[in-house]
């Protein structure tokens, strides 16, 4: 049995716009190791995240839509 402790992150994004900025945001991120779901709120320009932050830090998933095109910062909301 495998004790993994999943995260809930939220971060901010800037600069989509688009529907098709949604998908490839939830790709990119969803790649990562360690991500479990990837949920992109378009209207308010969040990105949900569960992940195990032993695999996949907050960094990660920031470098990762950062990958994707796009800046985003953890948000405390």
């Amino acid at each position: 049995m495998t004790d993994k402790t999943m995260t809930h992150t939220i971060l901010r994004a800037e600069g989509f716009s688009c529907p098709s900025c949604v998908k490839k945001i939830e790709k990119r991120v969803g790649r990562l190791d360690g991500v479990d779901a990837v949920k992109v709120h378009f209207a308010t320009a969040r990105i949900e995240v569960d992940h195990d932050e032993s695999k996949a830090s907050v960094d990660d998933l920031v470098d990762a839509v950062a990958k994707a095109g796009y800046t985003a910062s953890p948000s405390a909301f």
